[in-house]
């Protein structure tokens, strides 16, 4: 029993070792503090729930694999703040080329490639906690994680656009992300919902969607 327990978490456990270590390296000197803070608000939370739940919802390895990806990419943003990720150096440091003059970029978009890639990797978790505790025909299956994300992607939005009026100046500015664009936070809802939408389509076409019955 003890080895099957051992066996049955190592991959999840290591996970997350590997995301603390990655994690402390990233809360070393970020370039904006304040908005560290407030950027690792759902690191705070997430995390830790995902632990002290893990005995009653123990997520498959697939699931586990896109949060600790979505997280350790997270983590990037919020060392850097989320504006201000050199994604484009990087590139360029590889290619000699810049990927922003290639795709027509006049961004920084990694805030967008963020909140699609929370639609597309979180939503694993969201089938999973559907399949965990809701009992309902399969057609529900598709739609309830759906909702759950694009719920999720709109309280986001509230909450930047709360902080915002709250902290104000550079702060707020910095958390927002916005770039002048007015129509950001729509602009990342809608990435945020494409993305659960191409995964939920994924999982369906692969027979991962699992459900407990009515």
């Amino acid at each position: 029993m003890y080895r099957k327990t051992i066996v049955l978490w190592r991959y999840p456990l290591t996970l997350l070792a590997l995301f603390g270590l990655f994690w402390i390296a990233l809360a070393i000197a970020p370039v904006y503090r304040q908005d560290w803070l407030l950027e690792n608000l759902l690191v705070f939370i997430v995390v830790p729930w995902l632990v002290l739940t893990a005995k009653h919802l123990r997520f498959s390895d697939f699931t586990y694999t896109c949060l600790f990806i979505f997280f350790s990419l997270h983590a990037i943003g919020a060392h850097y703040t989320y504006s201000l990720v050199p994604y484009d150096q990087w590139f360029q440091a590889l290619t000699g080329g810049s990927l922003n003059e290639i795709l027509g970029f006049e961004r920084n978009h990694y805030d967008r490639l963020i909140h699609f890639l929370y639609g597309l990797l979180v939503a694993a978790a969201a089938v999973e906690i559907f399949a965990h505790y809701g009992r309902y025909p399969r057609a529900w299956a598709y739609f309830f994680p759906l909702l759950f994300m694009a719920s999720h992607a709109v309280i986001y939005e509230l909450i930047e656009f709360a902080a915002a009026m709250v902290f104000g100046g550079d702060l707020g500015q910095a958390y927002l992300g916005t770039q002048g664009d007015v129509w950001d936070g729509q602009k990342d809802m809608a990435f945020a919902l494409a993305g659960s939408t191409i995964a939920v389509t994924a999982m369906a076409i692969a027979g991962r969607l699992p459900i407990r019955r009515a």
